[in-house]
C-alpha cells in the first residue's frame, strides 16, 4: 500500500512516501518560509525524485490538527485537491499522536507540546506497551488537547512515570516545565522532536488497516480552538449586545 503523506500543521512542512513498511523518501523543512511556498514544491520534488506516478499512490496521510490554522488549512487544501484528482482517500491523522510517534517504542511516557499561544500548549500524553506480534501499541493517556503548561505538569505529576517532551513548545515552556514537573523528565534531540510526514503514514497505515479513512469531500481539520479572527468576532459581537443592553437599561 502505497501512503503519501503531509504535515504542515506546525513550524515544519514536511512530505512522505511510504510503500508497505518502507519509507520510500520525505521531504523535511524547519525554516521561515511559509508553508504555501514550500509544500506543494516539496511534493513535487519528491514526486521527480522517486519517479512517482500519483495514480498509484492508494491513500493520502495527512495532519489534521490541531495546530497552526493556516498551516492545517494549506495542508487540508493539498490532501483534498490530491484526493479529488487520484480518487485517493483520506487518513486525517491526529497531529499529536502522529509526533508523539517520534518516540515510537519508548518505556517512558511520551508527551508533545506544540506552542498554541496564549500561554497553551497542544497536547497528550502517550505509553507505548509492546504486542505478540513484536510491535508496539500506543495508548493514549491524554488524548490531544489544549492545555496550560501548568495542567500539563499537573497531570504528569499525578501519572508519577518518567516522561519525555518533545515539540516545538519546549523551546517556549523549558523554564516552565522545569519548575512545574515534579517527575523525572527529559527532552528529546533534535532528530526526533518536530514533525515529520513519515510519522503520519506510518500512523496513516494503521488508519487505513482499521478502516479510518474519509472521503476527500468530506475531510476537514481539526482545530480544537477558535482561531483569533474567530474570538475577535466572538468578542466583538459581545461588546455589541453589551451596549446595546445598557442602552435599553433605564437610567
Amino acid at each position: 500500500m502505497k501512503i503519501l503523506a503531509l504535515d504542515s500543521s506546525g513550524l515544519v512542512a514536511s512530505v512522505a512516501l511510504t510503500d508497505d513498511d518502507v519509507l520510500v523518501a520525505e521531504y523535511t523543512t524547519n525554516y521561515k518560509k511559509t508553508h504555501s511556498q514550500t509544500l506543494l514544491p516539496m511534493l513535487d520534488e519528491l514526486k521527480r525524485m522517486v519517479e512517482l506516478d500519483l495514480h498509484t499512490v492508494d491513500v493520502i496521510a495527512v495532519a489534521a490538527g490541531p495546530g497552526s490554522f493556516t498551516g492545517l488549512r494549506i495542508g487540508a487544501a493539498t490532501a483534498k485537491g490530491l484526493g479529488l484528482a487520484l480518487n485517493a482517500p483520506i487518513a486525517p491523522v491526529p497531529t499529536v499522536d502522529a509526533l508523539a510517534w517520534n518516540l515510537y517504542g519508548s518505556d517512558r511516557l511520551v508527551c508533545p507540546l506544540m506552542d498554541a499561544r496564549r500561554n497553551q500548549v497542544y497536547t497528550g500524553i502517550y505509553a507505548f506497551e509492546r504486542d505478540e506480534a513484536g510491535g508496539c501499541r500506543q495508548n493514549t493517556l491524554l488524548e490531544q488537547c489544549a492545555l496550560s503548561v501548568e495542567e500539563v505538569a499537573g497531570r504528569l505529576n499525578g501519572l508519577g512515570r518518567e516522561v519525555i517532551f518533545l515539540g516545538d513548545g519546549v523551546p517556549v515552556y523549558r523554564e516552565l516545565l522545569a519548575e512545574r514537573v515534579k517527575v523525572p523528565f527529559s527532552f528529546a534531540p533534535a532528530c526526533c522532536n518536530r514533525q515529520r510526514a513519515a510519522l503520519v503514514a506510518c500512523l496513516g497505515a494503521v488508519y487505513a488497516r482499521e478502516g479510518k479513512l474519509v472521503d476527500a469531500d468530506r475531510f476537514a481539520p481539526e482545530y480544537l480552538r477558535m482561531s483569533q479572527a474567530e474570538r475577535e468576532r466572538m468578542e466583538a459581537a459581545d461588546a455589541q449586545k453589551e451596549a446595546a443592553g445598557a442602552q435599553r437599561r433605564p437610567s
